[in-house]
Order: structure tokens, then sequence, then C-alpha cells
């Protein structure tokens, strides 16, 4: 290819982590004909996006898996890393398999519960099959509950009063703003009116007591709760929206001095963690004061891979900065609100641009995969 470098001698980038970041940087790695790897958990690429949408309708979950090794091929390595040795510049696996690396891209993203994430080993068609057991959940029951109000919490509310109109769904938020605190407020306050036009039932300032308590993600008709406030519910399923916590396992030994207190690596402008010259963060991971979102892992990939290259060829490394907000939020498929680059965008635009298909198209086509 044109403008390509020619790949120096003992330059191995380890990529670890498989979502929207660790793809894009793979792949700007491949086009750049830099030699690789790519370490995920999983067998196929999620694009959790659309995992709520895979939580409703059936058959949909198997659009939003993508398998790796078609589009890496032997640069794809299936395994969980126990740690990483910074001294002796090694990616340590479960299991004793150890990767060498030059440059090493940590791309391990956020956890957080079942269906919003899917972070379990688990093989392609056990992933699809795990989505489309959970809608025979939400099929079974007559009422669900879900908890949480965040940008997640008021997505899946709105996916279930969508597909399934008749149902009673509740949606508790221990706050009274809906959604992502860094959006307008005008774009929250959209949010709320497409779930009260749904007909979604709002019970905000109250929390669940006992939620760890509470059988979670299985119909049990008429399951009683109570709020902090004294708020007693009765519902069918009970679908937890709340608590989504870094993935810092694979490199909280390694890297325990360049943490935060969330367990996100600390970084510099140009996404270099702490300390470490040839160690980058992407995505969900970085400590980077903006929303976790699949977009912005984007964009730091291209960030960390151009300054491998440039650091390589000695030529200067470039920032990154984080812009005014872009987030779109998918209220069913046939509404959505949000706002592009902070201004608000009306809620047909981000029901053509997101909602109806929530960007499967690009993660195909990044894979370089024919979507089924």
């Amino acid at each position: 290819m044109g403008g390509q470098l020619s790949a120096p001698e003992g330059v191995h980038v380890v990529v670890v982590g498989g979502g929207f970041g660790g793809i894009a940087a793979a792949q700007q790695l491949k086009s750049e004909g830099l030699d690789f790897t790519l370490i995920d958990v999983r067998d196929a690429f999620h694009h959790n996006v659309a995992a709520l949408r895979a939580s409703v309708q059936p058959g949909f979950a198997q659009r939003t898996f993508i398998p790796y090794a078609e589009t890496f091929g032997h640069s794809f390595l299936q395994g969980r890393v126990d740690r990483v040795d910074t001294d002796g510049q090694r990616v340590v696996l479960q299991g004793g398999r150890e990767v060498q690396y030059s440059h090493l891209i940590l791309c391990t993203g956020t956890d957080g519960p079942f269906p919003g994430k899917f972070n379990t080993e688990a093989s392609y068609q056990t992933a699809v099959q795990t989505y489309e057991d959970f809608v025979q959940q939400v099929q079974a029951a007559d009422s669900v509950l879900v908890v949480g109000g965040g940008s997640t919490g008021v997505e899946m509310a709105a996916e279930i009063k969508t597909e399934y109109p008749d149902k009673k769904v509740v949606l508790i938020h221990s706050r009274i703003g809906l959604a992502d605190p860094e959006l307008r407020s005008s774009v929250r306050r959209q949010a709320k009116e497409v779930l009260l036009e749904k007909g979604v039932e709002l019970l905000l300032g109250h929390k669940v007591l006992n939620l760890s308590d509470l059988q979670l993600n299985v119909t049990q008709k008429n399951t009683v709760l109570t709020t902090d406030k004294g708020e007693t519910l009765t519902t069918d399923l009970i679908v937890c929206c709340t608590g989504l916590r870094i993935n810092s396992a694979a490199y909280s030994s390694g890297f325990s001095g360049s943490m935060a207190d969330n367990g996100a690596l600390k970084v510099n402008d140009h996404l270099q963690v702490d300390g470490f010259s040839n160690v980058f963060a992407v995505g969900d991971c970085a400590d980077v004061r903006e929303p976790k979102m699949a977009y912005h892992a984007g964009l730091h990939a291209a960030v960390a891979v151009t300054n491998i290259m440039n650091s390589l060829s000695g030529k200067e490394l470039v920032e990154y900065h984080t812009g005014n907000v872009t987030m779109l939020l998918a209220m069913g498929r046939d509404d959505g609100v949000g706002q592009f680059n902070g201004l608000r965008l009306p809620r047909c635009v981000v029901a053509l641009g997101k909602s109806r298909d929530l960007l499967l198209w690009k993660s195909w086509r990044e894979m370089q995969q024919k979507q089924p």
C-alpha cells in the first residue's frame, strides 16, 4: 500500500480488549502493516450499542456479534489477560501463555450487568443464545421494572415499551434527572417526554431496597419490592441498568501506580499511560473526562496508533482533545434524542441516524464482513 510504513524489526503491538476501541486500533495497525496481536476473552466482537434491541427483538442478537478471526486471522488471540509484566514487556494470559510487546494498547472497557454488557467468556453461538433466552423472559412478563435511569436504563425502558406496547414498564431512578448528566438539559427533558409518550411509568428519586437480594433477568410473576421512600412495587421481571465499572483486572497489578481512584488509567494528551511512553489507554479505561462512548473509543484508537507510528518514524506525537459532547440515545427503533457537537438534534434525525439500525452497518463495515 502506498505510504505504508515498512514494519521495523522487533515492533509488535499488543491490543488488549476487542471492543470498539480495540477493533479500531487493530484495523488501523493492519492497514499500516504493523505486526500486532488483538486479545479478547470472546471469539466475536460485540456491538453492544445494539445489546438492548437484542434483548427484546427475537433473532436480532446474531447481528450484534461479529467473529474476530474472519477479520484478523492469526493476529487475533482468544484468552483472558491475567496481568501485564511491564519490566519484561509481556502480556500474561490465564493458563500461562505470554505475548511480548514493543507497544501496548489497553482497551479493556467497562463491565456491568447483562443485558447492557456481555463480557462473559463464551462462544459466538452461546452469546447469541443468551440474548435469545432473555427475549423469552421479557415476552413471558406482563410487567417489567427497569432499575436505573441513566442512558442505558432510558434506552432499555424505551426498547421494551416499543417492542411490547401492552406491557407495563416502570423505570425507577435514584435521581430526578434522566440520562447522562453531560447531555444538555433540554435533551434530558426530551428523553423523559419520549418515555412518557410511550407509556413508561417513571418513579424518580427512589432507590430499590436490597437490589442485590432480588432475582434479576428472570420472570417471576408478582415479585414485590420496596423503595427507600417506602413505595411498594409489584413486577414480573427486574432488569438492572446501573453499576458500570472500569475493567481494570488485566492491568491493575502492572499499572497500580498509574491508576485513578475508579480504576481507569491516567493518561497524558497523547493517551500514553502515566509513566510509560510505549503504553496507551483507549476508550472507557482511559481516565479522560468525557462520556464513555463507542464514538470516543474510536477517536482514542486513531490517536494511539498514529502516535505509535509517529514514535517509530521520529515524528511529533499528536494530542487528543475532548470536544463538545456528541451523544445519541435510541428510544426504541422509531424515536430518539441526542445532540451533535453540543447542539440538540431533532428526534426524527436521531431516529433515522441511529435508532433504526443502531449503527450496526458501521461495525460490519469496519470488520469488513457482510451482515447476516
